[in-house]
């Protein structure tokens, strides 16, 4: 069954075949991956909703929204149509954002375009203490948000971020987002599974792309106190342009890479003055 179905996916154009079939076919069964040979012969009904699962996959359906959620540093996230599939990428971005607010007492931490929630969930579940804010402005994936952040204490709400959080301006130590960053005529570029599945407000973002960068630069200016931070995900072609929008006025204006030596995120402090 793996071998046929890692062949459908391949045939499909599928990037990692033999690992979603493995993953599809312990999602159905609840056998671990790694025991899966020796895990027994999959009952029919099983046999015939993997085989429906593959078939999907191989159409490029998102394998997150077959299983119904995604790992994401430390934590489970739920998704499914109508958000976006959080990336291994932006868990760096997550990464920083934790690191510099487990360094703060009591930090306040702000998310931009939250999608899923996954970066809010991730500081509430790594920085005990800290106050988290997110907000979203797609009904759909702040449904999704709703369901994953149920419980943490996150203040999420519903919304523009260009005018989110009037409250809490000037007193927020962290802001973070993964903003979209695709050029609206970069459509044929983006795989399947982005540009067919995840929302079309958390993909294109003006002739450059950097539309909504540009509104980041301007909240979290506003938002943060003297000394505080923000950090933005973008793609791997705006590793000079991205970091551009927030030179102006911002301290210590950096680029990060990815795990693929990539440019991935930009990072920023508001000056102390």
């Amino acid at each position: 069954m793996l071998e046929e179905a890692t062949a459908s996916l391949e045939a499909g154009g599928v990037s990692s075949p033999r690992h979603d079939a493995e993953v599809l076919l312990s999602h159905v069964t609840g056998v671990p991956r790694m025991m899966l040979i020796g895990g027994g012969t999959p009952s029919a009904p099983q046999q015939e909703t993997y085989r429906a699962m593959v078939d999907a996959r191989a159409r490029r359906v998102p394998l997150q929204h077959l299983t119904g959620s995604t790992g994401f540093r430390y934590v489970d996230v739920e998704v499914g149509p109508g958000v976006f599939v959080p990336r291994p990428e932006t868990e760096l971005l997550a990464g920083w954002a934790i690191a510099h607010a487990t360094t703060l007492e009591s930090p306040v931490v702000v998310e931009l375009c939250a999608g899923a929630g996954a970066i809010s969930l991730s500081v509430v579940h790594e920085v005990p203490g800290a106050r988290v804010h997110a907000v979203e402005l797609d009904e759909p994936a702040f449904e999704w948000a709703q369901r994953n952040l149920a419980g943490t204490g996150v203040d999420l709400r519903l919304g523009d971020m260009a005018d989110a959080f009037g409250d809490l301006d000037g007193q927020v130590d962290v802001v973070v987002a993964n903003p979209p960053y695709i050029p609206l005529d970069a459509w044929e570029s983006v795989a399947p599974e982005a540009r067919d599945h995840d929302p079309a407000l958390a993909l294109w973002s003006g002739d450059d792309g950097l539309d909504a960068m540009r509104v980041v630069d301007r909240v979290a200016w506003r938002l943060l106190k003297p000394g505080g931070v923000v950090g933005a995900e973008h793609a791997d072609a705006q590793g000079e342009s991205a970091p551009a929008v927030f030179a102006p006025r911002w301290a210590d204006v950096r680029d990060h890479l990815d795990l693929a030596g990539r440019p991935r995120f930009v990072t920023a402090t508001k000056p102390r003055r």
